[in-house]
């Protein structure tokens, strides 16, 4: 048979919170129900998510998940962070409810993805399934980069990044790419403001300031000094 269509079906503690967030996010809500059970449906264009209420559901221990397929995955992030600017004042990075950049995952083949986490503690995993394979990171920076994307952003070990990054950064060796230099910093500081340490998300973000760039590694660099700005906007 053909033209079959699955949604996820995912808990959380309160449909009310569902929908707020969601809706935050461009959804709608298509069906809601309190008895038997609290139940919703949302919709966002072809994108439909389902939750069902569980009372005394604690989302930090909630291992529901589901994956988005999309051939827009910058457009689709761009307009959830939109809506989350004009909720919040700032894309949510750290806590539950938040959401991740888009980045290339080495245990996706390195296919770039992003993840929003809601506030049932589910992770809405977003894979870019248009965009060719990123190439394997070249450069211990970069690799230690990668590990560190899929322990925060792949599997929500922000602590296990953490050390990754943290004992990458203490060895510092001539040959390292100033980029990929950058964007660990940056992505470091990130983590930090994940773990609401914002000491240390300052200091990450005026080494990478301080990192001395060529015209053309300003340019390739330009993304994470991207994200280094908004994370600065959030810190004040």
């Amino acid at each position: 048979m053909a033209n079959e269509v699955t949604v996820p079906l995912l808990p959380c503690a309160s449909i009310d919170d569902m929908v707020n967030f969601y809706e935050v996010l461009g959804f709608r809500t298509t069906y809601r129900q309190r008895k038997p059970n609290p139940y919703v449906a949302l919709q966002r264009e072809d994108l439909h998510l389902h939750f069902f209420e569980i009372a005394g559901f604690d989302p930090e221990q909630s291992y529901g998940s589901c994956l988005v397929l999309t051939s827009d995955i910058e457009g689709l992030h761009r307009a959830f962070a939109v809506g989350m600017r004009a909720a919040y004042g700032k894309v949510l990075v750290s806590g539950t409810p938040r959401m991740t950049r888009p980045r290339a995952r080495k245990n996706s083949d390195g296919m770039s993805g992003f993840s929003v986490i809601d506030p049932g503690g589910n992770w809405i995993r977003v894979v870019d399934q248009a965009a060719a394979p990123e190439p394997t990171p070249a450069g211990r920076l970069a690799r230690a980069l990668a590990s560190a994307v899929v322990q925060a952003d792949s599997r929500g070990d922000v602590r296990q990044a953490v050390r990754i990054l943290d004992s990458t950064l203490a060895r510092p060796r001539a040959g390292d790419d100033p980029v990929a230099q950058v964007e660990v910093l940056v992505y470091r500081a990130e983590l930090a403001v994940v773990l609401h340490d914002l000491d240390t998300a300052t200091e990450m973000l005026a080494r990478a300031e301080r990192v001395v760039l060529n015209a053309d590694e300003s340019e390739r660099a330009a993304a994470a000094f991207q994200n280094a700005a908004e994370l600065a906007a959030a810190l004040r």
